[in-house]
């Protein structure tokens, strides 16, 4: 069985970019941290702010299992999750 970390080292990067447009976030709506991060604007924010489909979960305050899975693990299984049941997720 593969790693974690050759796992991760096999992985091909996708421009951010792209995965914003996926979910409908156009480029003018990034602010960029080089070609694979990015924060969505507030501006982007406000205008989708009262958007009845829109929904927010928070994963804070988790406690690592024995295997490693915390936040960043959870936040990532449920934006996987959430795109094969067809939902736009980030």
């Amino acid at each position: 069985m593969k790693t974690d970390i050759e796992i991760a080292q096999e992985t091909v990067l996708e421009p951010v970019v792209s995965v914003a447009e996926r979910i409908g976030i156009a480029a003018d709506d990034l602010e960029l941290y080089g070609k694979y991060k990015a924060k969505i604007s507030e501006e982007y924010l406000d205008r989708i702010r009262n958007n009845p489909e829109g929904r927010l979960i928070l994963v804070t305050a988790i406690n690592p299992t024995p295997a490693g899975e915390g936040k960043t693990t959870v936040s990532i299984g449920l934006a996987q999750a959430f795109g094969r049941m067809g939902k736009k997720a980030v």
